[in-house]
């Protein structure tokens, strides 16, 4: 790989958070890991059977979609594997959950039930984003990955 290309890639798995980013991570990694198992668990309530409820198009193939991502990427959050990278479609599903699930609540019960439904989703989606931003931190498989890069760089 180029010394640019190198360092772009070493940037992406930087962990340059604090050793305490470990709770964040733990957090969102462990929420998504456990929705993603339940849309599987719970197909009629949270799966295919919400999604269909909700108006998602192709329930039965969306819900183990969203299933198999919150899973995938919610592991890789909690080990710290990639932090960066798979908190985007971890962003992007809960700005879906957000728009599908929560708009429709504020629009016909107000913003105070929306903001008590929403209180998870807006945890999720801001703990993804900051983890998108710091990185996964010292206690992670990236911290392991860039220190390995650095010794054999010396």
């Amino acid at each position: 790989m180029t010394g640019n290309g190198a360092a772009r890639l070493r940037q992406l798995f930087d962990p340059g958070a604090p050793t305490a980013v470990v709770l964040i991570r733990t957090a969102v990694g462990l929420v998504f890991l456990s929705e993603g198992i339940q849309k599987f668990l719970f197909s009629d309530a949270l799966g295919s059977g919400r999604f269909s409820k909700i108006g998602i198009p192709a329930p039965e193939i969306m819900a183990p979609f969203v299933g198999v991502v919150e899973i995938v990427c919610g592991a890789l959050v909690a080990v710290g594997l990639a932090t960066r990278l798979v908190v985007i479609p971890l962003i992007v599903n809960m700005a879906v959950a957000i728009t599908s699930t929560k708009v429709p609540i504020l629009i016909q019960q107000g913003f105070w039930k929306m903001a008590h439904e929403a209180r998870t989703d807006f945890a999720m989606i801001l703990g993804a984003t900051f983890l998108f931003i710091v990185g996964g931190g010292p206690w992670s498989v990236d911290a392991r990955i860039v220190h390995g890069w650095r010794r054999r760089e010396r």
